[in-house]
């Protein structure tokens, strides 16, 4: 007998809202969450989700979107950077993706350019050795 059982990971569906933009509300602005976070109303800025993030079907994002998992069912121009997307058949996506797993439904619009890679860690070093190349001198 156990002490100690280990849990089964619970669905970002399931999971408890920590952070909720309610439809009808507009934030201009920056915004970061420690968990969970649903969004029915529109943000203007960047959002950052440590955990996982629900956009719901009339809540919109103008900017980049930081987190782990993701579903849409909503709007997003911006780019993506999250480990699981799901773009459901009521989302639409302008923007650049950079994922682990993506699934689409039927019905669902995208435009833009798509980078999958293995795991979060290839994805983010990609995108630093990139950003701070080394340049070769000759002598």
């Amino acid at each position: 007998m156990a002490l100690f059982s280990k849990k089964e990971p619970v669905a970002l569906d399931l999971q408890s809202i920590s952070t909720l933009i309610s439809e009808g509300c507009m934030l201009d602005g920056n915004l970061r969450a420690p968990a969970f976070a649903r969004i029915d109303g529109q943000v203007t800025g960047d959002v950052m989700v440590d955990e996982g993030l629900i956009l719901g079907e009339k809540g919109s994002i103008h900017g980049n979107v930081i987190t782990k998992e993701f579903f849409v069912y909503g709007t997003v121009n911006g780019n993506i950077q999250a480990t699981s997307l799901e773009i459901k058949s009521t989302g639409k996506v302008s923007g650049e993706i950079r994922t682990q797993t993506l699934s689409v439904e039927n019905g669902a619009i995208y435009n833009g350019t798509l980078s999958m890679t293995q795991n979060s860690k290839l994805a983010h070093s990609q995108k630093i050795s990139k950003q701070h190349e080394p340049k070769m001198i000759e002598v």
